[in-house]
């Protein structure tokens, strides 16, 4: 299990940073392994968090190791207990070396969050050019299909397993995301449904989350505070999501309380979208 110091002192301290989640309700998550991919910053740090506050056992990926190692060090000195394992998940080869560490170090994974990628920024289609379209759609959907790949047959194997995908708003509804970004969650949410079909009769649950606009490092850099006030207007419950907002939804359909829940996509936006 490894414990590192973070590069630099966090804003908060690490106990503060696990106290934000709630203790439970959340059955079956105690003493399961889970691996989050794109766990070093925003969503994928806060799921880390509410699952080791949980008492999972947390695998925490991400390309910049400084910040994986930060995201580790919190949730261990605050009692929990997490992995390192910094990895790129657009490449095959780094995706099976993952694949052994974390099962070599933690055991076989339990709960799958394949949560990296971004690159939605805003950019006509006739700009897009094709290699910025095959590096959204390496980032964002074929890093999801590397990921599950190395983990699910382990699962289906076992008869059991939950699986967690991220889509987004951008792969619901046109928006304000460049093509290629929604195209690439459009393609996770099919990819979630399609999963759920074919290993349901194997005990493994696949869902996936579909969140609108989430405060992150990027929009603090670049929204003014009133820019982001005029868009939380936008959403009927007046504020911009929290990454702890996903984190907890990712808590509840990777626990018993969601064992009959599997095909499913929830939207997170605030009743910006409801179908």
């Amino acid at each position: 299990m490894t414990s590192l110091p973070p590069p630099s002192p966090p804003s908060a301290s690490p106990a503060a940073a696990l106290a934000a989640f709630p203790a439970g309700p959340a059955p079956g998550i105690e003493g399961k392994v889970a691996l989050v991919t794109g766990g070093s910053r925003g969503i994928g740090a806060a799921t880390c968090r509410a699952l080791a506050a949980r008492g999972a056992k947390v695998a925490v990926t991400g390309r910049d190791k400084a910040a994986v190692d930060a995201v580790v060090a919190s949730i261990v000195e605050a009692g929990g207990q997490a992995l390192a394992a910094p990895a790129d998940v657009t490449d095959p080869a780094a995706v099976e070396l993952l694949h052994d560490l974390v099962t070599g170090e933690l055991g076989a994974v339990d709960i799958l969050a394949p949560f990296a990628g971004g690159q939605g920024a805003p950019v006509p289609t006739v700009e897009l050019g094709v290699d910025r379209w095959r590096s959204v759609i390496d980032s964002d959907l074929t890093s999801v299909f590397l990921t599950v790949s190395a983990f699910l047959p382990a699962m289906v194997a076992r008869g059991s397993g939950t699986v967690v995908l991220m889509s987004s708003t951008a792969g619901r509804v046109p928006g304000g995301a460049n093509a290629a970004y929604a195209v690439a969650k459009a393609g996770v949410l099919m990819f979630a449904r399609h999963l759920a079909q074919e290993v349901g009769g194997h005990g493994v649950r696949v869902n996936c989350l579909a969140p609108s606009a989430v405060l992150n490092d990027r929009m603090r850099q670049y929204l003014t505070e009133d820019q982001r006030a005029r868009l939380a207007a936008d959403f009927p419950l007046g504020r911009i999501g929290r990454p702890e907002d996903v984190a907890e939804a990712v808590v509840y359909l990777a626990s018993d309380a969601a064992s009959w829940i599997t095909g499913a996509t929830l939207d997170l936006t605030g009743g910006r979208v409801i179908a």
